[in-house]
């Protein structure tokens, strides 16, 4: 049948099963809106406050469903404001693909009005761009799109249209979307499992270090065995939270910079780490010289350009982790090490997270979040301090709970994720964790919220300061707070009941659980302002540049 370029869009949208779309429209790209007004019963399309907005929703709906996020922005502008929204999907393996409208073939290089080339900008925060200027080649580009976003190890992936490719007409032939089979692969041999397993059964200190890509791959039941297999203590990262629960008896806690003294003294006295889809960021590194110096080192990572890329390995399978494991796990000797793993039970009873209990704090909301949610919300968070004692004090038992931007750390992520998580899991508790700092960045998107009537809650962390920024100018720079403090009169709790919210404040520990039980019974967005202490520090912590068994807290500055 012949279908206008935008008709095509919207058709093949509909193959690749996508019911939500969000976006703001623009000149170049109306005709695509046009047609996606004409099928608003089959793909609800979500308009956001902001383009970037739209990007972080895209995203959030993306990690919370494992579906592929889709975002739409105009030229220019609005295609630029997408860039760091794309940026943190990049960063953090999201699948998204972004369509963008560009102007006209023949106004294309002749700085019009509104044109910007968004697939030369983007080209190092995709995984692949495309530039559509023939409707004929429209249909297989976006399919391609699809299968590159949600293949191999997912990410971003750009579609940028001309004007009069959405108009003009080609003849179309409706397919059946090319879902990547879940099929081994061959990068991997009997041999490499072998080795691999070699290392593991002569562990003494074994250590587990799961990473973000057990939760993409869905190997959190694999996981799990293997930890009791090999009877290994299990750490996570920032990204990994979920994939081991927080109450199995294996799990010692985040490990890196913020992380607890039980996951990073036991990283760094073992004699094995075995890292699941893990990229050994800096932040979990710390000093790559001392880190894990007296381990074999063993990496597990579907994608091959992280082996040995932050530090060296003694073995390694290139691999999808649910895959790779389901091979592994038959090799591996059931092994005892009750001896370690006292050692490291010692830890974790020696070195508990603590915080004040003498005032509201962070942490204490937190903890009675957890409780009053049954640990089951899906919790997004913005960038800072809030996002270090959300991933220490929420207890996450299942992977998709957690929404943060790791890798490229975007402050003015939460609100938006929040928002798309909302709209893919409606019958979840979906909660956004902000600092003031952060919220000040897209707090428009709570208009969002409000158009939508979406009953989610979006908690500010009130300290009127850049709080880590802060956390650093104190123990690293004399004190100097350099741009660091909010002076400012802002009533955030005006503000959101301004755009359409409910709101409540907390200054008081005894106030915490009446205010969270109305915002989770209320059918609106509510926005909790939660007053603490400018100067509540993030504890443990590794100092930069040094090493992780060098972590300190409150009571090691104290004791100097």
């Amino acid at each position: 049948m012949e279908l206008t370029g935008s008709q095509i869009v919207v058709e093949v949208l509909k193959e690749e099963g996508v019911d939500t779309v969000f976006g703001y429209p623009g000149g170049t790209i109306l005709n695509i809106y046009d047609e996606l007004y004409k099928h608003r019963d089959e793909i609800h399309h979500v308009l956001t406050s902001h383009e970037q907005g739209a990007s972080h929703a895209a995203d959030g709906y993306a990690r919370s469903t494992g579906k592929v996020g889709v975002c739409m922005a105009t030229s220019g502008p609005g295609a630029t404001n997408i860039v760091t929204g794309i940026a943190t999907a990049y960063m953090d393996s999201v699948p998204l693909v972004a369509i963008t409208a560009n102007v006209g073939i023949s106004l294309l290089g002749k700085d019009t009005f509104q044109e910007v080339d968004i697939v030369g900008i983007t080209m190092p925060i995709t995984k692949h761009g495309f530039i559509v200027k023939d409707v004929t080649k429209l249909a297989d580009t976006l399919r391609r799109a699809f299968k590159i976003a949600r293949s191999g190890r997912p990410g971003p992936v750009v579609v940028d249209i001309t004007k009069n490719a959405t108009a003009e007409t080609c003849e179309f032939t409706s397919k059946k979307p090319e879902i990547p089979e879940r099929k081994k692969f061959d990068r991997y041999t009997k041999e490499d499992l072998k080795a691999v397993a070699k290392i593991i059964n002569k562990s003494k200190k074994p250590f587990i270090y799961v990473g973000g890509g057990a939760v993409i791959s869905g190997a959190a039941e694999e996981v799990k065995q293997l930890a009791e297999k090999i009877d290994s203590p299990v750490c996570d990262s920032l990204m990994g939270k979920g994939a081991v629960s927080a109450d199995n008896p294996y799990y010692t806690g985040m490990i890196g910079m913020h992380g607890t003294k039980a996951s990073d003294k036991g990283v760094a006295e073992c004699d094995m780490l075995l890292a699941l889809g893990a990229r050994f960021s800096d932040r979990v590194v710390g000093n790559a010289k001392a880190f894990a110096s007296k381990a074999k080192i063993v990496h597990i990572d579907i994608d091959d350009a992280e082996i040995n890329k932050n530090i060296p390995t003694d073995a390694h399978i290139v691999g999808d982790m649910k895959d790779v494991l389901t091979d592994l796990l038959p090799l591996l000797d059931k092994a005892d090490h009750k001896e370690w793993m006292d050692h490291i039970a010692g830890y974790k009873k020696d070195y508990p997270l603590t915080y004040p209990q003498d005032k509201l704090t962070c942490q204490y909301f937190l903890e009675r979040l957890d409780a009053l949610t049954g640990s089951d919300a899906i919790v997004s968070t913005d960038v800072g301090q809030h996002q270090m004692w959300t991933a220490q004090f929420y207890k996450f038992r299942k992977p998709r709970q957690l929404l943060t931007s790791g890798g490229l750390g975007t402050m003015g992520y939460g609100l938006g994720a929040c928002i798309g998580a909302k709209f893919g899991n409606p019958d979840r508790t979906c909660v956004n964790i902000a600092g003031d700092g952060c919220f000040r960045m897209n707090l428009n998107e709570l208009m969002t919220a409000a158009r939508n009537r979406l009953p989610i809650i979006e908690v500010v962390i009130d300290n009127r300061v850049l709080g880590m920024v802060r956390q650093w100018q104190t123990l690293f720079y004399d004190k100097r707070y350099s741009n660091t403090v909010l002076e400012d009169e802002t009533d955030y709790c005006k503000v959101a009941e301004a755009m359409g919210c409910k709101a409540y404040r907390i200054t008081k520990k005894e106030e915490a659980d009446e205010v969270i039980k109305k915002a989770l019974a209320s059918d609106v967005p509510v926005l909790i302002d939660v007053v603490i202490n400018e100067d509540d520090k993030v504890f443990p912590m590794v100092a930069p540049g040094g090493a992780i068994a060098d972590a300190f807290d409150e009571a090691d500055l104290n004791n100097k």
